[in-house]
Order: structure tokens, then C-alpha cells, then sequence
């Protein structure tokens, strides 16, 4: 959230809680004061779920203003007050100072599955994704008031936590549960939902659930990743499984496109290519999907992002043009007038739990919003 009358970092997260009732969808606040998560119902579609974060966020603005972004840009060191609670007091004692950088605000992108190894096997192949989707929705280039040399400074921040970053692939269902529970055992983890990683299967809504991006500001963006997302992750869960990347090589990956965004160099057929060439490979692959999900144009849309810019070049463009006054005056138009989602899918079961047959798979999304 922002001061409506000059942008700077606002709290005050429960006072605005208090004046929200939305029809559809919700608002609820996070860890970090100042953070309001906007989270739509299950959605079939990418364009219905944008539409209900668009209406949710014009809710929201008329109380407080919104930066779509991954941190804001003038948040400044040490400024953060976490919110009281069970699950956000566990978080700040075992994260310490961790959590108290500068709050972050990301997408996470939930895709319904039928059953716990359906998910699991679409976890491993969209790992190979997550560089991919990091470059194309950075959005946080401005870190304290400074140039962070970084198209993301949030998926920094993010990668310092325990469990963070791109996960193993995992054998089957049983071996994602055996995971969850030897972590549980050392005491900080209590269960998955406490895994930071970047993809993770979530047992409690049947979704595979993809947390890569930055918050966005355009609701063009927002839309192509959305529909790209749920296109390859479809994809995954139902091509036959295939070897990816290690661990290790992901994780370079990562950084890189972290770092450099769509400037990076990624890995395409085994060899190193242009992070545009990548993304032009992936909107074909997901193009076999995208008609009978209903988001063709949606996915088409992301043309525009690969050609002009995403987010982080946008906000480091309008630096150029008009300092950091612009770049958060644009940022707030820019969310004003879009959405952002979340939906939701079947139940697949938990450990020790029979799984429940569900449907093929569909769109879900939520966002946090500084």
C-alpha cells in the first residue's frame, strides 16, 4: 500500500481491512504491514480471474492507493512491521531479520490437479519454467531508492529464506510428503505451506501452486503470464515425464534471470539462448493448450510484453524520463487498472490421506499487493 498523495511505503493494514467487503473474491493482509493479498475465487478462466483482481484492486484504491510491484521502489531499510498472529509470530522469530529487509509482493499462480502425483509430476517440469517466468515478470529493479542492478530484487529477497528457491524433483506424491514431514521434524517447519520455494504442490486446495513472479503493475502482463502459466502447467501435467535441469543449474539459471530479466541467457534444447527466444518457444508450446483453456488471447497478449518490456524495464524507462516521482505515479495508474487473482481447484490428498479424483486441471491465481 501507498500514501494516496505521495506514494511513500503505508501501513495501516488493518484499518483498511476494516472498511473492505467485496463481492467476489477477498482481501486479507500478510506477514508485512502495508501488504494486502487480493485472492479471487476458482476461476476457469485466466480473463475471468484478472477481472475480479481488477475489480478487487478499484475496491482497494478507493480506500489506499496500490503499487503493482515486487518491492517499493522508496521502501527503505529496516522499515517493516510484521503483523501480529500465530503463523506470522512463528515466521519472525524463526527469520529474524530476514523478513524485516523491506516488505516483497509477488503473484502466486494456483492450477488445479487431479491427485497428488499428477502434481508432482507437473511440479518438476514447470521447475525448468521458473527462470523463464522470473525474466519475464521482474518488476522490482529499484531497491531503497536505488537502482539495484537487478530486474528483481524481491526474488533476492525471497531466495534468502529457509526453503526457498527452485525444489528437487521428487519421486512421486510419497516423496514430496516424506519431504514435508523430515522438515517438519527439525522443529521450524510446520508444514508445506512454511516451504518457500518457487513451485509447490498444495495439498489443501489440489493446486499446483506457482509463486515466480513479481507483483504486477499492468494488467496486460498480468494477464499473459497468467495464461501462460496455466497453459504449461497443463502441459506438464500431462506430458510424459522428462529429464530436466539439475538443482544446481536451475538455480544459476535463476540468478541470471533474476539479475537480467529478459536480457538473460537461458537454456533452450541444451544450449544457452536469448530469454526472448525462450519465451517465443514456450507461447508455441503453450499455444497447443490455449484454445481449449479459453485464453488464446491471452496468452497471444504476451507478445506485446516480449517486444516493449516487462515491468522492470518499464519503471527503470520512466526513471529515465521523470525520476522516481514518475516511476510511482505510473506505477499506480498502471494498477488501478488492472487485476490480479486467485483461483482455486480440486483437493488432492494429503499424507496419509486417499486421493480424491478431481477434474483436469484449471486456472487459479492471488497476488500481493505493496
Amino acid at each position: 500500500m501507498a500514501a494516496p498523495a505521495t506514494l511513500q511505503p503505508y501501513g495501516g493494514t488493518d484499518a483498511v481491512l476494516a472498511h473492505l467487503a467485496p463481492e467476489t473474491g477477498v482481501v486479507t493482509g500478510e506477514v508485512s504491514d502495508g501488504v494486502l493479498e487480493l485472492i479471487t475465487p476458482i476461476c476457469t478462466r485466466t480473463a475471468e480471474a484478472v477481472e475480479i483482481l481488477t475489480r478487487l484492486r478499484a475496491e482497494v484504491g478507493r480506500r489506499v492507493a496500490l503499487l503493482g510491484a515486487g518491492v517499493h521502489p522508496l521502501g527503505r531499510f529496516g522499515e517493516v512491521r510484521l503483523r501480529s498472529g500465530e503463523r506470522y509470530e512463528q515466521i519472525g522469530d524463526t527469520m529474524r531479520g530476514i523478513m524485516r529487509q523491506t516488505p516483497h509482493c509477488g503473484v502466486h499462480v494456483h492450477v488445479g490437479m487431479p491427485d497428488g502425483d499428477t502434481a508432482v509430476r507437473a511440479c518438476n517440469g514447470m521447475r525448468n519454467w521458473i527462470p523463464l517466468l522470473q525474466a519475464l515478470g521482474a518488476n522490482s529493479p529499484f531497491w531503497y531508492g536505488r537502482d539495484s542492478g537487478l530486474a528483481s530484487a524481491r526474488s533476492v529477497i525471497c531466495n534468502s529464506f529457509p526453503r526457498a528457491g527452485i525444489p528437487r524433483a521428487f519421486a512421486d506424491y510419497g516423496d514430496f510428503a516424506r519431504t514435508v514431514e523430515e522438515l517438519r521434524a527439525l522443529d521450524e517447519c510446520p508444514d508445506y505451506s512454511h516451504l518457500w520455494w518457487d513451485v509447490r504442490p498444495h495439498p489443501r486446495l489440489g493446486t499446483l501452486e506457482i509463486r515466480a513472479l513479481d507483483a504486477q503493475s499492468s494488467p496486460e502482463d498480468l494477464t499473459g503470464l497468467v495464461a501462460l502459466i496455466h497453459c504449461l502447467a497443463v502441459h506438464e501435467a500431462t506430458a510424459p515425464p522428462s529429464r530436466g535441469g539439475s538443482q544446481e543449474a536451475l538455480r544459476e539459471l535463476s540468478f541470471r534471470a533474476c539479475r537480467d530479466g529478459l536480457d538473460a541467457r537461458l537454456v533452450l534444447d541444451g544450449a544457452l539462448r536469448p530469454a526472448r527466444e525462450v519465451a517465443h518457444h514456450a507461447i508455441g508450446l503453450a499455444g497447443a493448450y490455449a484454445a481449449d483453456l479459453g485464453c488464446w488471447e491471452e496468452l497471444m497478449s504476451l507478445h506485446a510484453l516480449i517486444e516493449t518490456g516487462n515491468g522492470a524495464q518499464r519503471q527503470r524507462r520512466h526513471e529515465r524520463e521523470g525520476g522516481m516521482r514518475l516511476v510511482l505515479r505510473r506505477l499506480a495508474d498502471e494498477t488501478l487498472g488492472l487485476s490480479i487473482r486467485r483461483a482455486m481447484p480440486r483437493r488432492f490428498a494429503r499424507p496419509h490421506e486417499e486421493p480424491v479424483a478431481a477434474g483436469r486441471p484449471m486456472t487459479a491465481a492471488a497476488e500481493a499487493m505493496a
